[in-house]
């Protein structure tokens, strides 16, 4: 196994699971986690009903600024992701012509060995 081709599974095993559901982690099995679910740390007073969340309060032009303003992050870090994942292909292929450079002198050493085997045993002729 080539150290490349390890260093770049351990380099994608890195990434680690995302979790849906947050809350307390505890296995009381020790394989199956468990979630226990929390009142809610802030409280509205008794009787005082929210009318409406706070993101339908905005403008439509607030609303457009608000996509732009996501949209441009996303491309940002979709720019990003495509250069590290450039910098990485490029590192790979580094490492593959390494390798390639590293079989090409091994087959030649054993070529060499073969030709000088064969001349050591096969019956000269004269």
């Amino acid at each position: 196994m080539w150290a490349c081709d390890r260093e770049a599974r351990q380099f994608c095993m890195q990434k680690k699971p995302i979790m849906a559901v947050t809350g307390d982690e505890t296995a009381a099995t020790g394989d199956m986690p468990t979630y226990q679910i929390r009142a809610p740390t802030t409280a509205l007073p008794q009787g005082v009903v929210m009318a409406a969340s706070p993101g339908s309060l905005h403008s439509p032009q607030q609303l457009a600024e608000e996509a732009t303003r996501k949209r441009e992050l996303r491309l940002m870090k979709n720019r990003e992701a495509a250069k590290e994942c450039r910098r990485r292909k490029k590192e790979y292929v580094k490492c593959l012509e390494s390798r390639v450079a590293v079989l090409e002198v091994q087959n030649k050493k054993l070529i060499e060995e073969l030709e000088t085997l064969k001349d050591i045993c096969s019956p000269k002729t004269d």
